[in-house]
Protein backbone atom coordinates (compact mmCIF):
# COMPACT_ATOMS: atom_id res chain seq x y z
CA UNK A 1 0.00 0.00 0.00
CA UNK A 2 1.49 3.38 -1.20
CA UNK A 3 2.12 5.70 1.62
CA UNK A 4 -0.27 8.68 1.57
CA UNK A 5 0.56 12.25 0.32
CA UNK A 6 2.64 14.51 2.70
CA UNK A 7 1.81 18.51 2.66
CA UNK A 8 3.38 21.27 1.11
CA UNK A 9 4.90 22.39 3.99
CA UNK A 10 6.15 18.42 5.22
CA UNK A 11 7.76 17.82 1.30
CA UNK A 12 9.59 21.05 1.57
CA UNK A 13 10.88 20.44 5.14
CA UNK A 14 12.10 16.94 4.82
CA UNK A 15 13.71 17.77 1.24
CA UNK A 16 15.65 21.08 2.70
CA UNK A 17 16.95 18.93 5.58
CA UNK A 18 17.98 15.85 3.72
CA UNK A 19 15.85 13.75 4.79
CA UNK A 20 16.40 10.56 2.48
CA UNK A 21 12.79 9.07 2.99
CA UNK A 22 11.17 12.30 2.11
CA UNK A 23 13.44 12.88 -0.91
CA UNK A 24 12.06 9.46 -2.26
CA UNK A 25 8.79 10.42 -1.53
CA UNK A 26 9.25 13.55 -3.57
CA UNK A 27 10.47 12.40 -6.11
CA UNK A 28 7.53 9.54 -6.60
CA UNK A 29 5.50 12.60 -6.37
CA UNK A 30 7.27 14.37 -9.65
CA UNK A 31 7.17 11.00 -11.47
CA UNK A 32 3.33 10.83 -11.20
CA UNK A 33 1.03 11.14 -13.72
CA UNK A 34 -2.13 11.88 -11.53
CA UNK A 35 -2.99 15.28 -12.19
CA UNK A 36 -3.33 16.35 -8.49
CA UNK A 37 -0.05 15.02 -7.94
CA UNK A 38 1.80 16.71 -10.43
CA UNK A 39 -0.24 19.88 -9.17
CA UNK A 40 1.20 19.20 -5.73
CA UNK A 41 4.73 18.58 -7.66
CA UNK A 42 4.78 22.20 -9.75
CA UNK A 43 4.21 23.86 -6.34
CA UNK A 44 6.76 21.99 -4.67
CA UNK A 45 9.65 22.06 -7.17
CA UNK A 46 9.06 26.20 -7.36
CA UNK A 47 9.63 26.31 -3.93
CA UNK A 48 12.80 24.26 -3.97
CA UNK A 49 13.77 26.12 -6.96
CA UNK A 50 16.07 28.73 -5.38
CA UNK A 51 18.07 25.88 -3.71
CA UNK A 52 19.17 23.89 -6.64
CA UNK A 53 21.17 24.49 -9.61
CA UNK A 54 24.70 24.76 -7.37
CA UNK A 55 25.35 20.78 -7.74
CA UNK A 56 27.99 19.60 -10.41
CA UNK A 57 25.55 17.36 -13.11
CA UNK A 58 27.71 14.89 -14.62
CA UNK A 59 26.33 12.56 -17.37
CA UNK A 60 27.68 8.76 -17.90
CA UNK A 61 27.20 6.60 -20.37
CA UNK A 62 29.06 4.21 -22.37
CA UNK A 63 28.42 0.47 -24.19
CA UNK A 64 27.36 -2.26 -22.46
CA UNK A 65 29.46 -4.33 -20.20
CA UNK A 66 32.01 -1.42 -20.02
CA UNK A 67 31.05 -0.91 -16.18
CA UNK A 68 29.14 1.70 -15.54
CA UNK A 69 27.48 1.01 -12.54
CA UNK A 70 31.29 -0.26 -10.84
CA UNK A 71 32.52 2.71 -11.71
CA UNK A 72 30.15 5.16 -10.50
CA UNK A 73 30.73 3.27 -7.06
CA UNK A 74 34.35 3.56 -7.43
CA UNK A 75 33.43 7.51 -8.45
CA UNK A 76 30.99 7.85 -5.78
CA UNK A 77 33.23 6.28 -2.79
CA UNK A 78 35.70 8.74 -3.69
CA UNK A 79 33.57 11.75 -3.75
CA UNK A 80 32.22 11.17 -0.26
CA UNK A 81 34.99 9.33 1.36
CA UNK A 82 38.12 11.73 -0.08
CA UNK A 83 36.24 14.92 -0.85
CA UNK A 84 33.76 15.17 1.59
CA UNK A 85 30.97 15.71 -1.18
CA UNK A 86 26.97 14.61 -0.65
CA UNK A 87 26.23 12.43 -3.84
CA UNK A 88 23.10 11.62 -5.99
CA UNK A 89 22.98 8.99 -8.74
CA UNK A 90 19.94 8.49 -10.52
CA UNK A 91 20.43 5.29 -12.69
CA UNK A 92 18.05 5.44 -15.01
CA UNK A 93 17.34 1.23 -14.78
CA UNK A 94 16.11 -1.34 -17.55
CA UNK A 95 12.25 -1.73 -17.45
CA UNK A 96 10.94 -5.08 -17.65
CA UNK A 97 8.73 -5.33 -21.27
CA UNK A 98 5.64 -7.53 -19.77
CA UNK A 99 5.00 -5.36 -16.45
CA UNK A 100 7.10 -2.21 -16.98
CA UNK A 101 8.51 -2.23 -13.33
CA UNK A 102 12.75 -1.69 -12.98
CA UNK A 103 14.64 -4.15 -13.12
CA UNK A 104 17.20 -2.27 -10.42
CA UNK A 105 19.91 -4.11 -11.19
CA UNK A 106 21.90 -1.06 -10.95
CA UNK A 107 21.65 -0.82 -6.89
CA UNK A 108 23.40 -4.12 -6.56
CA UNK A 109 26.37 -3.13 -8.69
CA UNK A 110 26.96 0.03 -6.34
CA UNK A 111 27.29 -1.74 -2.89
CA UNK A 112 29.40 0.78 -1.29
CA UNK A 113 27.23 3.43 -2.27
CA UNK A 114 24.10 2.42 -1.34
CA UNK A 115 25.25 1.87 2.25
CA UNK A 116 26.88 5.30 2.13
CA UNK A 117 24.84 7.93 4.75
CA UNK A 118 26.81 10.64 2.18
CA UNK A 119 24.80 9.29 -0.96
CA UNK A 120 21.30 8.37 -2.37
CA UNK A 121 20.34 6.08 -5.11
CA UNK A 122 17.46 6.29 -6.86
CA UNK A 123 16.96 3.71 -9.95
CA UNK A 124 13.85 4.59 -11.87
CA UNK A 125 12.42 2.15 -14.35
CA UNK A 126 13.03 3.56 -18.34
CA UNK A 127 9.82 2.71 -19.75
CA UNK A 128 7.96 4.65 -22.26
CA UNK A 129 10.89 7.20 -22.23
CA UNK A 130 13.15 7.93 -25.23
CA UNK A 131 16.46 5.58 -25.35
CA UNK A 132 16.08 5.23 -21.41
CA UNK A 133 15.84 8.58 -20.06
CA UNK A 134 13.45 8.87 -17.33
CA UNK A 135 10.52 11.21 -18.05
CA UNK A 136 11.24 13.43 -14.83
CA UNK A 137 14.86 13.16 -14.42
CA UNK A 138 15.38 17.21 -14.97
CA UNK A 139 12.91 17.64 -12.06
CA UNK A 140 14.69 14.80 -9.52
CA UNK A 141 17.83 16.52 -10.17
CA UNK A 142 16.66 19.33 -8.69
CA UNK A 143 14.82 18.01 -5.79
CA UNK A 144 18.68 16.14 -4.92
CA UNK A 145 20.30 19.60 -5.07
CA UNK A 146 17.65 21.32 -3.33
CA UNK A 147 18.19 17.93 -0.82
CA UNK A 148 22.01 19.09 -0.76
CA UNK A 149 23.66 16.99 -2.65
CA UNK A 150 26.73 18.47 -3.96
CA UNK A 151 27.48 15.87 -6.90
CA UNK A 152 24.70 14.49 -8.77
CA UNK A 153 25.47 11.37 -11.29
CA UNK A 154 23.07 10.88 -14.03
CA UNK A 155 23.88 7.29 -15.30
CA UNK A 156 22.06 5.92 -18.56
CA UNK A 157 21.26 2.47 -20.11
CA UNK A 158 23.12 2.42 -22.59
CA UNK A 159 24.65 3.78 -26.29
CA UNK A 160 21.55 5.22 -27.78
CA UNK A 161 19.38 8.27 -28.24
CA UNK A 162 19.72 8.85 -24.06
CA UNK A 163 22.44 10.22 -24.32
CA UNK A 164 21.98 13.36 -26.44
CA UNK A 165 19.16 13.86 -24.13
CA UNK A 166 21.52 13.22 -20.93
CA UNK A 167 24.79 15.48 -22.41
CA UNK A 168 22.33 18.62 -22.63
CA UNK A 169 20.58 18.16 -19.05
CA UNK A 170 23.73 18.03 -17.63
CA UNK A 171 27.27 20.21 -16.91
CA UNK A 172 29.75 17.22 -18.02
CA UNK A 173 29.36 14.05 -19.96
CA UNK A 174 31.73 10.92 -19.62
CA UNK A 175 32.14 8.68 -22.11
CA UNK A 176 33.22 5.30 -20.76
CA UNK A 177 35.03 2.47 -22.70
CA UNK A 178 36.70 -0.73 -22.46
CA UNK A 179 39.49 -2.26 -24.68
CA UNK A 180 39.01 -5.16 -26.72
CA UNK A 181 35.43 -4.75 -27.59
CA UNK A 182 36.63 -5.06 -31.65
CA UNK A 183 38.02 -2.18 -33.53
CA UNK A 184 38.65 0.71 -31.40
CA UNK A 185 38.08 3.67 -34.20
CA UNK A 186 35.25 1.54 -35.70
CA UNK A 187 33.74 1.36 -32.86
CA UNK A 188 33.45 4.83 -32.16
CA UNK A 189 29.84 6.74 -32.79
CA UNK A 190 30.53 10.38 -33.93
CA UNK A 191 27.89 11.34 -32.76
CA UNK A 192 28.72 10.13 -29.51
CA UNK A 193 32.14 11.50 -29.16
CA UNK A 194 31.21 14.74 -30.21
CA UNK A 195 28.49 15.18 -26.82
CA UNK A 196 31.58 13.70 -24.99
CA UNK A 197 33.99 15.88 -22.76
CA UNK A 198 35.92 12.59 -21.36
CA UNK A 199 36.43 9.69 -22.34
CA UNK A 200 37.68 7.15 -19.71
CA UNK A 201 38.72 3.58 -21.10
CA UNK A 202 37.96 1.15 -18.21
CA UNK A 203 39.54 -2.40 -16.87
CA UNK A 204 43.12 -0.33 -17.01
CA UNK A 205 43.94 -3.78 -14.16
CA UNK A 206 46.17 -6.90 -14.38
CA UNK A 207 46.86 -7.92 -18.11
CA UNK A 208 43.76 -5.48 -19.34
CA UNK A 209 46.77 -2.35 -18.46
CA UNK A 210 48.39 -2.70 -21.98
CA UNK A 211 45.15 -2.79 -23.96
CA UNK A 212 43.86 -0.11 -22.03
CA UNK A 213 46.76 2.20 -22.71
CA UNK A 214 47.12 1.46 -26.47
CA UNK A 215 42.75 2.15 -26.95
CA UNK A 216 43.44 5.34 -25.16
CA UNK A 217 46.28 6.71 -27.80
CA UNK A 218 43.57 5.70 -30.48
CA UNK A 219 41.18 7.56 -28.95
CA UNK A 220 42.76 10.68 -28.62
CA UNK A 221 44.14 10.68 -32.54
CA UNK A 222 40.62 10.09 -33.25
CA UNK A 223 39.35 13.00 -30.57
CA UNK A 224 42.26 15.66 -32.16
CA UNK A 225 39.97 14.55 -35.39
CA UNK A 226 36.63 15.74 -33.89
CA UNK A 227 37.85 18.71 -31.89
CA UNK A 228 40.22 21.28 -33.46
CA UNK A 229 42.76 23.13 -31.31
CA UNK A 230 40.45 26.01 -31.39
CA UNK A 231 37.81 24.14 -29.63
CA UNK A 232 36.76 25.79 -26.10
CA UNK A 233 37.07 22.63 -24.61
CA UNK A 234 39.85 19.66 -25.78
CA UNK A 235 38.41 16.74 -24.44
CA UNK A 236 40.67 14.81 -22.73
CA UNK A 237 40.88 10.71 -22.22
CA UNK A 238 42.07 8.68 -19.17
CA UNK A 239 42.44 5.17 -18.36
CA UNK A 240 40.83 3.90 -14.83
CA UNK A 241 40.04 0.70 -13.14
CA UNK A 242 37.14 0.71 -11.78
CA UNK A 243 37.72 -2.89 -9.68
CA UNK A 244 40.67 -1.34 -8.14
CA UNK A 245 39.82 2.35 -7.84
CA UNK A 246 43.14 3.55 -9.74
CA UNK A 247 42.79 6.37 -12.21
CA UNK A 248 39.26 7.37 -10.47
CA UNK A 249 41.10 10.74 -9.08
CA UNK A 250 42.82 11.75 -11.95
CA UNK A 251 39.03 11.67 -13.73
CA UNK A 252 37.77 13.54 -11.22
CA UNK A 253 40.50 16.13 -11.67
CA UNK A 254 39.11 16.17 -15.32
CA UNK A 255 35.19 17.50 -14.09
CA UNK A 256 36.65 19.86 -12.08
CA UNK A 257 39.69 21.51 -14.67
CA UNK A 258 36.10 22.12 -17.29
CA UNK A 259 34.04 23.13 -14.51
CA UNK A 260 36.54 25.71 -13.65
CA UNK A 261 37.47 26.65 -17.24
CA UNK A 262 33.31 26.71 -17.90
CA UNK A 263 32.64 28.59 -14.82
CA UNK A 264 35.13 31.25 -15.77
CA UNK A 265 34.25 31.64 -19.43
CA UNK A 266 30.61 32.38 -18.85
CA UNK A 267 29.62 28.87 -20.53
CA UNK A 268 28.43 26.98 -17.71
CA UNK A 269 25.71 29.73 -17.12
CA UNK A 270 24.89 29.99 -20.80
CA UNK A 271 24.71 25.78 -21.21
CA UNK A 272 22.41 25.76 -17.96
CA UNK A 273 20.07 28.96 -19.45
CA UNK A 274 20.15 26.81 -22.61
CA UNK A 275 18.83 23.64 -20.88
CA UNK A 276 16.52 25.88 -19.16
CA UNK A 277 14.62 27.12 -22.33
CA UNK A 278 14.88 23.36 -23.84
CA UNK A 279 13.48 22.09 -20.51
CA UNK A 280 10.40 24.52 -21.07
CA UNK A 281 9.51 23.14 -24.41
CA UNK A 282 10.04 19.23 -23.72
CA UNK A 283 7.36 20.49 -21.40
CA UNK A 284 5.41 21.97 -23.67
CA UNK A 285 5.80 19.28 -25.90
CA UNK A 286 4.50 16.57 -23.36
CA UNK A 287 1.13 19.00 -22.54
CA UNK A 288 0.31 19.03 -26.43
CA UNK A 289 0.92 15.33 -26.72
CA UNK A 290 -1.17 14.46 -23.72
CA UNK A 291 -3.90 16.87 -24.81
CA UNK A 292 -3.99 15.50 -28.33
CA UNK A 293 -4.20 11.71 -27.02
CA UNK A 294 -7.15 13.27 -24.76
CA UNK A 295 -8.78 14.87 -27.21
CA UNK A 296 -12.39 13.11 -27.34
CA UNK A 297 -12.51 13.81 -31.50
CA UNK A 298 -8.97 12.06 -31.48
CA UNK A 299 -9.81 9.42 -28.88
CA UNK A 300 -13.40 8.77 -31.58
CA UNK A 301 -10.86 7.94 -34.14
CA UNK A 302 -7.80 6.86 -33.62
CA UNK A 303 -8.92 2.82 -32.99
CA UNK A 304 -10.35 3.04 -36.84
CA UNK A 305 -7.36 4.47 -38.32
CA UNK A 306 -4.83 2.69 -36.69
CA UNK A 307 -6.52 -0.55 -37.56
CA UNK A 308 -6.58 0.78 -41.35
CA UNK A 309 -3.39 2.06 -41.02
CA UNK A 310 -1.65 -1.09 -39.71
CA UNK A 311 -3.80 -2.80 -42.88
CA UNK A 312 -1.99 -1.24 -45.10
CA UNK A 313 -5.20 0.40 -46.19
CA UNK A 314 -4.00 4.39 -44.91
CA UNK A 315 -1.44 5.66 -45.26
CA UNK A 316 0.35 6.63 -41.81
CA UNK A 317 0.59 10.33 -43.28
CA UNK A 318 -3.53 11.00 -44.08
CA UNK A 319 -4.31 8.89 -40.82
CA UNK A 320 -1.83 11.69 -38.85
CA UNK A 321 -3.52 14.68 -41.17
CA UNK A 322 -7.10 13.34 -39.87
CA UNK A 323 -6.10 13.22 -36.16
CA UNK A 324 -4.67 16.55 -36.06
CA UNK A 325 -7.46 18.02 -38.12
CA UNK A 326 -9.70 16.89 -35.57
CA UNK A 327 -7.61 17.94 -32.96
CA UNK A 328 -7.65 21.56 -34.52
CA UNK A 329 -10.82 21.76 -34.82
CA UNK A 330 -11.12 21.28 -30.61
CA UNK A 331 -9.00 23.69 -30.20
CA UNK A 332 -9.72 26.43 -32.03
CA UNK A 333 -13.56 25.87 -31.96
CA UNK A 334 -13.28 26.13 -27.95
CA UNK A 335 -12.53 28.99 -25.04
CA UNK A 336 -8.78 30.68 -25.21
Amino acid sequence: MAAPRLSLDAYERGVTAGDRAVLGRAITLVESTRPSDRELARDLLARLAPRAGNAVRVGITGIPGAGKSTLIDALGTHLTAELGERVAVLAVDPSSERSGGSILGDKTRMARLAVDPRAFIRPSPAAGTLGGVAQRTRETMLLCEAAGFSVVLVETVGVGQSETLVAKMTDFFLVLMIAGAGDQLQGIKRGLMELADLVAINKADGDGVSRARRAATEYRAALRLLFPPAHAWQPQVVTVSALEGTGVADLWAEVLRHREQALASGALVARRATQARRWMWDLVDDGLREAFRADPGVAAAVGELEAAVGAGQLLPTSAAETLLARFLATTQGGDA
